[in-house]
């Protein structure tokens, strides 16, 4: 009987020890039966997990027997993208590294910085002829976009062009002559005057102007005999420079002088330069 009691004893402490909690135990002599006495958990310990089998949780062997939830993973936010430098900065940069390499092929020219200076450079020009490349197939495809369509390069077409804005031009001005006039102010003293003065007889003599010249120091002028003097007409025109020969286009409609030119022009200048100041607007003949 002695021994079956000390068997139940020795079970129930083995069993509370596996448990992790320390055993102790009392037998009473008296009533000749075991007791066992546990104490309480001591600070620190970690109490039971309810709804925790014996392995998660007294034991907490955790992961290893998948007892312990998943930690949710923080967020992680995207790092923001690195904006591309500008267009401008890494031409810029280019250009920069372009001249680096220059100065020190120069400096140093030995056959390793010649080199990179070639290539690099070389690398730069296939860039430039392909931008050339692309900037010439979108003109093709685009007329709206090309300029040599307004004012052409080539000769054949240039020399169309001009033929025909010339014949414009020659029909604008005899229709101008009705509401415009021209005032031509020389100088008897003026050299300048006497070689510009035919030309711009045979230009009035061909497109209809009527032209008043005006004597700035009172000579008389051989080519316009009927010429008056100027008493004011000259600062009337806008004119502040005393430079002669001098033309001043006057509206009779308007009553408003528009100077043409100082000095000697030709006779496709006149016209021009009253074509244009008249019959155009500002930037659509460029």
């Amino acid at each position: 009987m002695n021994t079956a009691i000390r068997c139940v004893i020795a079970l129930a402490g083995a069993s509370h020890i596996v448990a992790g909690a320390p055993v102790h135990g009392k037998l009473s002599s008296d009533s000749g039966a075991s007791q066992t006495s546990a104490e309480e958990p001591t600070t620190g310990a970690t109490d039971e997990v309810p709804n925790q089998d014996f392995y998660c949780g007294a034991r907490k062997l955790g992961t290893w027997f998948y007892c312990d939830k998943p930690k949710p993973r923080p967020s992680i936010k995207p790092a923001p993208a690195v904006a591309s430098a500008a267009a401008s900065e890494r031409l810029a940069a280019i250009s920069k590294q372009l001249d680096e390499l220059k100065a020190r092929a120069i400096l140093e020219p030995s056959e390793q910085n010649v080199t990179a200076y070639i290539r690099f450079q070389r690398e730069q020009l296939d860039r430039a002829s392909t931008f050339s490349d692309v900037w010439q197939r979108t003109m093709w495809q685009n007329p709206e976009l090309d300029y040599t369509l307004q004012r052409p390069v080539s000769t054949l077409a240039k020399r169309a062009w001009i033929d025909n804005r010339k014949a414009e031009q020659e029909a604008a001005l005899r229709n101008l002559s009705r509401r415009y006039g021209i005032f031509y102010f020389y100088a008897q003293s003026c050299g300048a005057c006497d070689i510009f003065a035919p030309i711009l007889k045979s230009l009035a003599t061909s497109s209809g102007f009527n032209v008043v010249a005006v004597s700035m120091d009172g000579g008389p002028n051989g080519v316009f005999p009927n010429y008056v003097v100027d008493v004011g007409q000259h600062a009337k025109m806008g004119l502040t420079s005393k430079a002669t020969p001098a033309l001043v286009l006057y509206d009779t409609v308007n009553r408003r002088p528009i100077p043409i030119g100082t000095g000697i022009l030709s006779a496709d200048e006149i016209t021009e330069r009253i074509f244009t100041l008249t019959s155009t607007k500002v930037g659509s003949d460029f």
